[in-house]
């Protein structure tokens, strides 16, 4: 246990080599040169992620499943809906949707003093909805990061729990940021689920677990816009019910 749990420490020292170079470059320029930030947040989407997987996947037994189904069936831009278990959900979704221009919507305390996390989140345009302030707050910036994905081509991806998973249940889903985006950006809806993610949902678990994640992420239905509050509505529920007897399956 304890050698296991050491050559885990050094994995995770080496993936921490890995981005301090551009993370350090990201704080640097951040508050200069919005264009400089962007190209080197590209770099770590591109480039970082899928290595950090790799060497996961190399040196540990921890092992990456993509279930490339209904990929060739994704529209041209869509909103990608999802359970939620790990922070590591996001690059997960950057590398099985590579190319895909996937922008995120997540809580504003990942906004602010978390190295590399924050200045790649914002240079890159992605979503932070406050805890405080109302929900008129949170609506406002829906609208303006709608508006972003449209523009730009971005998918926007949301994880209605609202929350991680902390034992890889699917959680309550919340309506109102969903159906914020269909109504603003009249976009096809991609449910998927992912799995496992909560084995190693922060620092501590990353280091004692890694070996013994196997993290699934699948595509499971391809719904067209929904206009209608009954529609959206309607396509959580059944994208719920399709995300548990997916979990269930894989864990029999």
């Amino acid at each position: 246990m304890f050698f296991t749990t050491l050559s885990n420490f050094i994995v995770f020292l080496v993936l921490v080599g890995i981005i301090a170079l551009p993370a350090f470059f990201l704080d640097l320029f951040y508050p200069f040169s919005h264009k400089i930030c962007v190209k080197i947040s590209d770099y770590i989407v591109r480039v970082c992620a899928p290595l950090i997987f790799a060497i996961l996947k190399t040196y540990t037994q921890f092992r990456l499943t993509f279930f490339p189904d209904k990929k060739q069936e994704l529209p041209e831009q869509f909103i990608l809906i999802s359970n939620h278990q790990s922070l590591l959900d996001i690059p997960l979704y950057m590398v099985f949707l590579k190319g895909r221009n996937v922008r995120f919507v997540a809580k504003d305390s990942l906004s602010n003093h978390i190295p590399l996390v924050s200045p790649m989140l914002k240079s890159h345009g992605h979503c932070f909805i406050p805890r405080t302030g109302g929900a008129s707050v949170g609506m406002k910036r829906i609208d303006a990061f709608s508006k972003r994905c449209l523009e730009n081509k971005w998918n926007p991806v949301i994880f209605p729990e609202g929350t991680r998973s902390r034992n890889g249940s699917v959680g309550k889903f919340y309506s109102a940021g969903f159906r914020r985006i269909a109504d603003s950006t009249k976009l096809p809806i991609v449910a998927c689920v992912v799995d496992e993610g909560y084995k190693i949902n922060d620092i501590r678990h990353v280091v004692e677990n890694m070996r013994n994640v196997n993290y699934h992420v699948k595509i499971l239905k391809i719904y067209p816009p929904a206009p209608t509050k009954e529609e959206q509505v309607a396509i959580l529920e059944d994208s719920h019910n399709l995300m548990e007897k997916q979990l269930e399956e894989w864990r029999k």
